[in-house]
């Protein structure tokens, strides 16, 4: 039996979660237990489960991002949560960045294929896009790196009082709580813990959010910020 042929019958609250973009979420999974499982984006045991650990479980991070925010996706990877969120969000402005390039060719085909004309593929590393990228409201994540180690390339990238929305799993808690001293150095003024997707995943997903005040990085990063500003200008006034 072929990867294609384990993906699993279309869960009926994708329906709803999806909405108009139903028929472009049922291609996307097509396309991660085909092109995703060939290029080593996902593992083959993932495709059973590629709609209610995967698909779904990113799509509800959409009930607590605001409205017609830009997003940055850190470590998109194969487009999760970035790419379900773009499908019932077209109201936001999403940045999928990611460092690899294999990967990066496989989004860019997901977004022109899907038509979403909403969100932008970018190759490279959050410490390097810094002061290239324009700062954005919302940072999201999953499975990327533990918390504190998240934060350090999250965070920076966000305007002022903008938040990070890591998508944890069991370890959410222990993460936060280890993770406490650093977020305060970046900047955090408020955390806490959300639990989304009631009547859709069982369990529902769990994202730790992370508040940041006036200062995104805290002071080590405020002056590499604008250094990799000065830097960006400088490069815009000699081309």
């Amino acid at each position: 039996m072929s990867e294609a042929a384990e993906l699993p019958p279309v869960p009926e609250q994708a329906r709803d979660v999806f909405g108009d973009r139903y028929a472009d979420a049922v291609r996307y999974a097509e396309l991660l237990a085909e092109a995703g499982v060939k290029r080593g984006l996902i593992g083959p045991r993932e495709v059973p489960r590629l709609w209610e650990r995967h698909l779904l479980n990113c799509a509800v991070l959409s009930e607590v991002v605001p409205e017609g925010v830009t997003v940055c996706d850190v470590g998109s990877g194969a487009g999760l949560p970035g790419i379900p969120l773009a499908l019932v969000r077209d109201d936001l402005k999403i940045t999928l960045l990611e460092p690899l390039l294999r990967r990066t060719n496989f989004l860019t085909e997901v977004v022109e294929l899907l038509g979403l004309d909403h969100v932008t593929v970018v190759r490279g590393r959050a410490e390097e896009v810094m002061g290239k990228l324009p700062p954005v409201h919302v940072v999201t994540a999953r499975a990327v790196a533990p918390l504190d180690r998240l934060a350090t390339w999250g965070i920076p990238l966000l305007r002022p009082y903008g938040e990070m929305l890591a998508l944890k799993g069991d370890t959410a808690e222990e993460e936060l709580k280890a993770a406490t001293a650093a977020l305060s150095k970046l900047g955090a003024e408020e955390t806490s813990i959300l639990h989304v997707g009631a009547g859709v995943v069982d369990p529902m997903s769990t994202v730790v959010r992370v508040e940041v005040g006036e200062s995104p990085g805290g002071v080590r990063f405020a002056a590499k910020r604008a250094k990799a500003a000065r830097t960006g200008r400088t490069r815009r006034r000699r081309g």
